[in-house]
């Protein structure tokens, strides 16, 4: 597996990339790579960092003001080429319909549980070294 995963965070709560970066630690698993973040506040930093390329998963707040996580991951799988894995924060399990319909990869709820989140993670990150191999 590589070396170092790339993976955006994006909320517009720093306490929410607070969480998903504690939750994730320095590796989500001990087969998963190291992990560099890349922390994004708004939709239009989200797009340029997608655009520049080099993203491995990317970690979306459902709750995000002014733009939610969901539209923006159906939009980014609209727009982005070889739109990386997303990994969809939401408020509640009742919006996992949601989460389908914005065709995020995973979903877990907020607040972040540690355990659930890692594992997600993790599994996007093998899942994504399945592909490029």
């Amino acid at each position: 597996m590589q070396a170092t995963a790339t993976v955006l965070v994006y909320s517009d709560d720093a306490n929410t990339r607070e969480q998903v970066r504690l939750a994730t630690g320095r590796r989500p698993a001990p087969d998963a790579p190291l992990i560099e973040f890349v922390e994004c506040a708004t939709p239009a930093a989200v797009i340029k960092e997608l655009d520049r390329g080099g993203i491995d998963v990317a970690v979306l707040d459902g709750e995000a003001a002014p733009m939610g996580g969901m539209g923006l991951c159906r939009q980014v799988k609209d727009e982005v080429f070889d739109c990386p894995p997303v990994l969809l924060l939401i408020g509640r399990p009742q919006d996992a319909w949601l989460a389908t319909w914005s065709r995020a990869e995973a979903a877990v709820t907020l607040p972040v549980d540690p355990v659930e989140f890692a594992s997600s993670l993790a599994s996007l990150l093998r899942g994504k070294k399945a592909l490029s191999a």
